[in-house]
């Protein structure tokens, strides 16, 4: 079963969340590196029931891997680049190939397969307008499959959240 395919699946049924469970996951989304302990002293449970909660989102798939944000810029990428990308065709095995090509591109940030006018939206991380033309005019418009790209900058980031209401 492919990547997408896989998290179809996980999200084609909403897992049964209760008031616990959302205090645990606000907490969570806010310090992923919280103990059990002090994460039972914030939703007001056992650490033992915490531990047990997190363990069951965890199977249920609503929990993912924990991580650290890092801050873009202070690693040289600090220009984000919104990109639209047009397909010269949308046959399943040439859609396959480029999101297999985006997977192995670690400047692209995140990729949506989109309707509309566009057939993907790509947001890419790179250092400045060379990183970016270099990458769009020796890579991403080499693929076979790509039609034409459009390019938006950021000037802000005006909002950025990894948080989901819960």
């Amino acid at each position: 079963m492919s990547r997408m395919e896989e998290n179809d699946r996980q999200s084609a049924a909403p897992f049964e969340l209760d008031a616990l469970d959302r205090r645990i996951l606000r907490v969570l989304q806010r310090d992923g590196a919280i103990s059990h302990a002090d994460l039972a002293v914030e939703v007001a449970a056992s650490p033992a029931s915490c531990w047990r909660r997190i363990k069951a989102l965890e199977a249920a798939g609503v929990l993912g891997p924990a991580v650290r944000l890092v801050d873009p810029a202070k690693v040289g990428r600090g220009l984000d680049a919104i990109c639209q990308v047009r397909m010269k065709s949308h046959a399943s095995d040439v859609r396959s190939s480029f999101e297999a090509f985006v997977q192995q591109h670690p400047e692209v940030m995140d990729c949506y397969s989109m309707s509309g006018e566009w057939d993907y939206l790509l947001r890419i991380a790179v250092g400045d307008v060379r990183d970016y033309e270099r990458f769009v005019m020796q890579t991403l418009l080499n693929h076979p499959a790509v039609a034409s790209s459009s390019s938006h900058f950021a000037l802000n980031r005006v909002k950025y959240s990894t948080a989901m209401p819960v």
